[in-house]
Parts: structure tokens; sequence; C-alpha cells
């Protein structure tokens, strides 16, 4: 069978024999909906939980308008317009009104980028700000949290008499599902408090992964992190198989959000009858496999229906290789990655930003073997990042069979971490 792979901006076909192709797990087909400016005016005057955002608008001075970065397909040039003139309708003069990409340990959108992330007039005529993690003026302080994670926020965030959050819901390795609370935590929060959310403490419980929501402790710290500043009202989008949304949650920050991410899931799910021997997957295709840092996201989604031992085919087209500086040297340095977890823990490990994402990787080194193909990363490099590289999907199978004395079982995950993945048990 000839399955489409979701890999950058191009697709990448590949070819699994029938008799070993278990299955192909995708999320349900559902149309776009028809008017993205009409429905998010609908949206944002009948939101669910909390008044109409004109209504909160009126009488403030300042708005400040988180959004996702480049890596998230949000389409906030469509989404922003509607949201402005509401706010500029109910009183809230434009230089009041601020653009806060929400980067978390990102790199800034900035130049030609930018206009494509928020559109041309908008870059033009409205303060548009990135998100620095790092810059301690910029956060403000609110103390530490009851599980020991100190709180720092964007200030800009903090300080704007009407916070609004667009973001979108999708399924997340960690947190179980994007959007809502995490447009704040970590999307605007400082890297001390991002490091320490991201620990073992939090990313090493079994419920900390796709799709899971109740006994998360990631999400439960995001959200009652995110309590102590929350957003007035959020905008979140769930898309399609197209990258296209197909319906708008707006309102109260956690009740329009738990909304959403009840269809959400009902969408995203697909199940296999059993484990299989190796997964062949993605990273969702452009603008999420941009880098190896994201990457991962597409191993970890493919690891409940791995069999222990087995293997992780995964096809990301990494156009801006490995990721920050940060993130690859701490790659290179290592030289095992089974026991890192230990190694943090009793304290032999210099921690660095995006570390929890090294920690993720070691998830799915400890269960399964990574085979990678990319063009965005050399096979030297691949393997110092602990994947073995191969230049088609059919080479790293045809690898995969010569280890086994009986037929292989295979199951394929075209869009990569926006599928939850799962056993039917």
């Amino acid at each position: 069978m000839v399955v489409r792979l979701e890999y950058g901006t191009t697709g990448l076909e590949c070819s699994i024999p029938d008799p070993e192709l278990q299955k192909v797990l995708r999320i349900k087909s559902l149309p776009p909906l028809a008017d993205l400016g009409d429905s998010i005016a609908d949206a944002i005057e009948s939101p669910i939980e909390q008044l109409p955002l004109a209504q909160l608008a009126n009488g403030k001075k300042t708005a400040c308008l988180v959004i996702c970065d480049i890596t998230r397909p949000v389409p906030n040039a469509e989404i922003l317009p509607t949201v402005i003139g509401t706010l500029e309708g109910a009183g809230i003069p434009r230089e009041g009104i601020t653009i806060l990409i929400a980067t978390g340990t990102h790199r800034p959108n900035e130049g030609d980028e930018l206009k494509k992330l928020v559109g041309a007039d908008i870059a033009r005529n409205f303060r548009c700000v990135n998100h620095f993690c790092t810059d301690q003026e910029s956060l403000v302080d609110l103390g530490t949290s009851p599980n020991g994670v100190p709180i720092q926020l964007n200030k800009l965030y903090v300080e704007a008499e009407l916070k609004i959050t667009l973001g979108m819901i999708e399924p997340h390795f960690m947190a179980g599902f994007a959007g809502g609370r995490k447009m704040v935590m970590p999307g605007v929060a400082g890297l001390d408090s991002i490091m320490a959310w991201h620990s073992p403490k939090f990313l090493e419980h079994p419920l900390a992964t796709n799709g899971s929501v109740e006994g998360n402790p990631v999400h439960e710290e995001a959200l009652a992190i995110c309590k102590l500043c929350p957003p007035d009202f959020i905008i979140d989008v769930a898309l399609n198989e197209q990258k296209r949304p197909w319906a708008v949650f707006a309102g109260h920050f956690e009740n329009a959000w738990l909304r959403g991410v009840a269809a959400v899931r009902e969408t995203t799910q697909d199940w296999v009858e059993e484990a299989v021997d190796v997964v062949v997957t993605t990273c969702g295709g452009f603008p999420l496999d941009l880098t190896y840092y994201q990457t991962v996201k597409g191993m970890v989604g493919a690891l409940p229906i791995v069999k222990e031992g087995g293997w992780i085919v995964i096809a990301s087209a990494c156009e801006e290789g490995i990721g920050n500086a940060h993130f690859k040297e701490a790659l290179f340095e290592l030289d095992r990655i089974d026991n890192l977890v230990e190694r943090m823990e009793s304290g032999d490990w210099t921690p660095v930003a995006d570390q929890w994402q090294i920690e993720e990787l070691a998830k799915a080194a400890r269960s399964a073997k990574i085979a990678m193909i990319t063009k965005g990363i050399s096979p030297e490099e691949c393997r110092q990042i602990f994947a073995e590289p191969f230049p088609t999907v059919e080479a790293a199978l045809d690898h995969i069979r010569q280890e086994y004395d009986r037929p292989i079982t295979v199951a394929a995950i075209p869009k990569g971490p926006y599928v939850i993945a799962r056993v039917k048990d």
C-alpha cells in the first residue's frame, strides 16, 4: 500500500506491503468552517461561560493578545482582524493593543516571518512583541507554586487590563492537549519556570502523555499557574487534516478549552488491535517538523502502539536542523541516553534550556529503536542524536526485516503527533 506521509511542505510517499501493514491511523475527516471570520465573530459574541468579548473590552485601555509562534499552524492572520476590530470597536485604542508571540523557549519570529504569522497590515500597524524567556526585565515574579515551580510571566501580559489568548487545541505529548492554559504556561513564562515544570518530577509520570488530562501533572501544574493570572478570554481553534479550522472554542479560559478538548479527542483518537513491531510516523509536516527538537513529539506519540524493543521510523524534514544551540550541544555531549533521567535526578547533569525534549527523546529511545528519514540533518549528525539514518522509509523497513525471523507488523501514522494512537484493549 502506498501511504502519503506529512513531510515538510511537500509530503512523502512510501510503500508498505499489505501483509505487514496492520492499519493507517488517521484523524477523522471534517469539513473546514465555511467562513472563519464569521465563525470567530459568532464565537466571541456568544462565548462559552464568559461575557462577550466586546463587553469585556468596554472601558479598557490596554489589551494583550497572546498568539502561537510560527511552529504552530494557527491561522493568526485570519483570526486577528476580527478580534482587533472588536477591541477597537469597544474603545481600546490601537496604541493600547499588544500582540505578544508566545515563543516559550523558541526563537523569535521577525521580519517576513512575522508578516506571515500575523499578516502584513497587522505587522505594520500594531505593536508585535516576541516573548523572550531569558529576559528578566520583561518578566514579573508571581512567587512559587505548591509544587516548587518558580512563577515568572511576561510583564506585558500580566499588566494588560484585558488578556486574550489565541491558540489551537491538538494532542500534546506531555500536557495531553495544547491550547488554553499552555498559551500562558509555558507560552509567556520565564526560563526558570519552564525548566522546573519540564522536569522528571512531572514528565516521568505515566499520565504525562498524549490525550491525557485528568491526573496529568504537567497539565495540572500549567493550569494552576495559569489560574494565578488567567486570560480573560480565550479563542482556540481545532484543525482538520488540511490544517484548516473546523471549530472555534471561545470564552472562559478553562471551560471553553475543556469543551474543545472533548471534541478534539473524539476526532483525533485512532486504534490498532495490538501493538506492532514498527510504527512509521512523522512530526506532522510543516511547520512542526522544522527541527529535530519538535520531531521528538512524533516519536513519543508512537510509543503507545509499538512493541517494547520495536522500531519507530520517523520522516521529518528538519529544514532548520536539530534545534537551538543549547539543545544541540547537550545532545552531542551525551554518549548514552538510557540513563539520562537517573543523571538528572542524581545531580550528575548540568541543567540546560530544552533539556526536557532530551528527556522525552530518552523515553522513546528506552522503549524502541529510532530510524529517521530527513533532508535537514546529515547521517553523521543523526547518529549523534540517537537516530539511525535511512534514505527512504522502504530502506529502513528492509533493514528492520533482517532483525526478525518472522514477518513484521507495521502501523502508519501519516500526521504523527496530531493523532492520539492507542491499542484497543
